[in-house]
């Protein structure tokens, strides 16, 4: 790893201690949030044992550590301590400063990391780690928003007003993963569920926009109705083309539902270097490729509470990819400061449409346990120069789906374990290339939150 990596993933350390130490004195074992004069220290860890009958060999850099879903480079089976099984693992400083009578300033800076390995999560470490490598020696990796910044989850600052709403500055979760965090029976988990474990659903189209650098996010609830508007100029290194999303809602009685648009032109989806491009005179070797497309998406979900009990949430989206407007060059620095060396901007000879659905149940059964289960669905289009429905290419037409259970038990709000399983399945265009088509994968694993 670069000597500046290993740098700020000291800095990062030292200022979560420093401020651990500012608020712990403030608050007793028994007190819900760790909070001192408007600032509250929060996080999580979450860690435990995953199976995988069709594995991939465990990453330290990549947030999820094993391939909880079925990829490629699915192939033998494998039994891992596994991170972030339910939620990232994370550090994290917000606060809420009253400035005036119905005025606050607001902030937030999260770092997630992944408690296996110590490490600051960084999804695009993990495609360096494979650049060059054989498939058959390569480790678990796959693009993502969390590059290896120290605050590689939300970082921004704003004004809050119940009246006027919310306005921020930074690092944002953009709406649409809000939205679909907020309607995911099982809440983005990385081991269950399919958004979870592949940001494609809630980065509407590429991992890396489930957050946005260098953006302005605007959020505000009247009644039943709340709405949001999130803004990217497209100004910076991180992430050179614009983006916007708007997002309406309403909470009635048992009933939530909401509506986002989203755009973002090139957009990028980092891989690693093949052995060829690996090979090539004067490239670095610790530098990436990258397939950019002007992607827009819009997605219906809702969920309906029955009684105290059951909650029956999902919802649908439909991804639209097309080549950029504005091709971006290779020899550019994105997220995380890393190199792209190679650029494909002719990867839609037609446009790509990918729908994705989701339905799932939580049963409460007591005040400590529940039950959820969902199902998840990708259906992609034939989109190469000739119309295909079979594993000849990945451009053709196919599916995904996956099916998840958990069970989980909570010994108060802030200490819980749970045990579950997903099963994945690919088929035709989406099964292009892949060792094995599905995975079957059970976990069991604890989660502190504070």
């Amino acid at each position: 790893m670069p000597s500046h990596r290993l740098n700020r993933s000291a800095l990062a350390v030292a200022v979560c201690a420093a401020s651990l130490a500012n608020v712990a004195h403030a608050a007793d074992d028994k007190a819900a949030p760790l909070t001192w004069n408007g600032i509250t220290l929060y996080g999580a860890v979450d860690i435990g044992v995953a199976y995988q009958n069709h594995g991939v060999p465990v990453s330290q850099d990549m947030y999820t550590g094993v391939a909880y879903l079925v990829t490629k480079n699915s192939r033998d089976s494998i039994t891992a301590i596994a991170p972030n099984g339910m939620s990232q693992s994370k550090l994290g400083l917000k606060g809420d400063i009253p400035l005036a009578e119905d005025l606050s300033g607001v902030f937030n800076f999260e770092m997630g990391f992944n408690p296996h390995s110590g490490k600051i999560s960084d999804a695009l470490a993990s495609l360096v780690n494979n650049n060059g490598v054989a498939r058959e020696d390569q480790r678990t990796a796959a693009d993502g928003s969390r590059a290896g910044q120290i605050f590689n989850g939300p970082a921004f600052l704003g004004l809050s007003s119940k009246r006027y709403g919310t306005l921020s500055l930074g690092r944002h979760n953009t709406l649409l993963t809000d939205v679909v965090g907020k309607y995911d029976p099982l809440g983005l988990s990385l081991a269950f569920s399919l958004m979870g474990a592949s940001g494609t659903t809630a980065g509407g189209g590429n991992t890396q926009n489930v957050r946005l650098d260098s953006s302005i996010k605007y959020t505000l609830t009247h009644g039943a109705f709340h709405g949001g508007l999130i803004y990217q100029p497209g100004n910076s290194d991180s992430s050179p083309g614009k983006a916007a999303q708007l997002d309406l809602g309403v909470q009635k009685g048992a009933l939530s539902v909401d509506v986002v648009y989203a755009f973002k032109n090139r957009a990028i989806n980092a891989a690693s270097l093949s052995a060829s491009q690996f090979a090539a005179p004067g490239v670095p070797h610790d530098s990436l490729a990258a397939t950019v497309s002007d992607n827009r998406a819009v997605a219906l979900a809702a969920s309906y509470k029955l009684g105290d009990r059951w909650k029956i949430s999902g919802g649908h989206e439909r991804i639209r990819y097309r080549n950029p407007s504005d091709p971006l060059q290779p020899g550019f620095h994105g997220l995380g400061g890393y190199l792209i060396s190679f650029v494909n901007n002719a990867a839609f000879p037609r446009a790509k449409h990918l729908q994705v659905s989701w339905l799932g149940a939580n049963w409460q059964i007591d005040e400590r346990l529940s039950l959820t289960g969902a199902w998840y669905h990708y259906d992609q289009n034939s989109y190469g120069t000739a119309h295909c429905a079979d594993r000849s290419a990945g451009t053709c037409q196919g599916t995904l789906d996956a099916w998840s259970a958990v069970l989980d038990y909570r010994f108060n709000k802030r200490f819980d374990v749970y045990g579950g399983a997903m099963y994945s399945r690919v088929s035709d265009g989406l099964s292009s290339g892949f060792w094995r088509t599905s995975v079957f994968s059970p976990m069991i694993g604890a989660r502190l939150q504070f």
